[in-house]
Formats: structure tokens, sequence, C-alpha cells
């Protein structure tokens, strides 16, 4: 991979092509959270499943989540798949949040997007696609999200092998160029975009 493409352009191209996505749905930025742990190694429908347990037994509350139960956590996330080990990923996050009394505000403002990814990465379960998912979406951090769709489709640009493609070295070669250009609006459309329409681009550039 040497970084030679234009992804601000590629952006662009995209947007241009199949519009805004308005990425991510969620009532709160509690579920928000949530889906994110939830989506590991799974698709949304079953998330969906998951989330509207979890909406009918908690409201998204976060003391009503964190004062759940196990068992009542994990039966109501099982649509999702690996329940025992999501049910402490999440918990295990919201007991993070509440050592600042979930007081998402003043833990955005205190804390720089190094250190609060490094908080993030701390807890077990939750890895760098995880982790980057709820700085761009909870915390409105610019951050470019190499995850699987991601990095297909820069395989294929770059003419380079998947494997690779690593998840740190794909954003350290990226994100100098690209997220000077970048909104935090326009990194959550270019990661919706490609994980929504990455596979047809791809396939329409054969």
């Amino acid at each position: 991979m040497n970084g030679k493409i234009d992804y601000y352009q590629l952006f662009q191209t995209m947007y241009r092509q199949y519009g805004p996505q308005h990425w991510w749905s969620s009532d709160s930025h509690w579920e928000t959270m949530v889906g994110a742990v939830l989506v590991q190694n799974t698709n949304w429908q079953n998330v969906d499943r998951s989330l509207a347990n979890l909406r009918s037994s908690t409201h998204f509350e976060p003391n009503n989540l964190l004062s759940l139960s196990d068992e009542a956590l994990m039966l109501a996330i099982k649509p999702s798949g690996f329940n025992n080990a999501k049910s402490r990923t999440i918990k295990g996050l919201f007991r993070f949040l509440a050592t600042v009394d979930f007081d998402l505000a003043t833990l955005n403002q205190m804390t720089t997007t190094t250190d609060l990814r490094r908080q993030l990465l701390a807890i077990k379960g939750i890895g760098p696609e995880t982790a980057d998912v709820i700085l761009l979406y909870v915390f409105d951090r610019p951050v470019f999200i190499a995850d699987l769709y991601a990095r297909r489709l820069i395989a294929h640009l770059e003419h380079c092998s998947l494997k690779d493609l690593h998840y740190l070295k794909v954003q350290q070669v990226i994100e100098p160029q690209l997220l000077p250009q970048m909104t935090v609006k326009d990194c959550q459309e270019f990661h919706a975009l490609i994980d929504d329409h990455g596979p047809a681009f791809l396939a329409a550039q054969k």
C-alpha cells in the first residue's frame, strides 16, 4: 500500500453516486455504543432484535443497562451471538462510563482522541474498529474506520493483498492525507458508503 490513491476524491465520487447514507441510526448514544459491540461478527438484522429487547427492558438508560443482571443481559442480546462475551464487554464499557457519571460531554472535552481510544481499547472485547465507531459516532472524533469492507476496497484500488492491510497500518497511511479535508459528518458518510456500497462500487470498476 503506497497511499497514492486520492481517498478524498474517492469519497466525493461515491457520495455523488450513492448520496448521503445518514448513519448511525439510533435513538441515543447509549444505543449506538451497545450496537457497536453487538454488531461484531453478525449482521444488523440480528443486532436490531437484540436492541429491541434491550430497549424494552432498559429504555437505554445507562444505569438500567449497568444494573441489568448478567443473565438478563445475555438473554436480551442472544440474537446477536457470542452473548456471553458481548455482555461482559457491554458491562465493562458502561462501568468505564460510570466513572465519569455517564457525562459524555465532559469526557469528550477532557480527553484527546488518542487517550480516549486507548481507554476504550483497554476494555476487554473492544478492538480498534469498535473503538473507532464509538469515537466517530458518539464523540464526533474524525477517524477513518478501516474495517474489512474498507480494506477490501483499498486492496483493489492499491493492487495489493488484503492480508497485508492491517487495520492500524491502513489508518496510518490514509488518515494524514484524508482527515484534514474531512468533517466528522464526511467521515461518517464515507464509512457508511464503503460498507453499504463498496462491493457494488468495486464491481462497477471492473
